[in-house]
């Protein structure tokens, strides 16, 4: 029997809190159920195993990212809405590595449509719509300015940058630069 009072949203809610302090690497579900003081077979009514639980927190973790990006690409086009994007992205990488981890979990595409990852498509589709690109194109636009952001936010969060000068802000403003350049000039046949 399940303990009273635990959810599967309880669960995976503190599940990515404890990615988010611990690293999401290091996720259990041991250490679940030591948070909520429960025996580990407490959990299996609501998650089936380790690996639902790292999906319920990559699903949740989509989830947050997405709604952030939603609201910062809001009325905004071209460089600008890049920008927003760019730095919502990044800003999350900062304020919740655990989570930000989590979005690249593998997850079962049958269940992609309307969870944030499906979201977040959408809004980097909008916000490259202000460029003018043909969408086959913009594919691969999105897979350039995705490796662009989470190259450099996993980079920076792991302190690769700041053993010397100048301040990873302004290359991270420089790249961005970069990224508005190149999706600019790409060929639009």
């Amino acid at each position: 029997m399940a303990r009273a009072g635990l959810t599967r949203e309880k669960i995976i809610e503190v599940a990515g809190s404890l990615a988010d302090e611990s690293g999401f690497e290091k996720l259990t579900l041991t250490a679940v159920a030591r948070h909520f003081q429960v025996r580990l077979p407490s959990l299996y009514g609501h998650v089936a195993n380790s690996d639902d639980l790292k999906k319920g927190v990559a699903l949740l973790a989509l989830g947050r990212l997405a709604e952030r990006a939603e609201d910062a690409v809001a009325g905004r086009s071209g460089k600008d809405a890049l920008r927003a994007l760019a730095n919502v992205h990044r800003e999350f990488a900062c304020q919740h590595p655990g989570l930000f981890h989590a979005i690249r979990y593998p997850l079962d595409p049958s269940g992609a449509p309307g969870n944030g990852g499906t979201r977040l498509a959408r809004v980097s589709l909008a916000m490259l719509r202000g460029y003018g690109l043909p969408e086959d194109e913009s594919v691969h636009a999105i897979r350039l300015f995705g490796s662009f952001v989470l190259g450099f936010s996993l980079l920076e969060t792991a302190g690769s940058f700041a053993h010397r000068p100048p301040p990873s802000e302004l290359s991270w403003e420089r790249g961005i630069d970069a990224i508005d350049a190149l999706i600019r000039s790409w060929s639009k046949d």
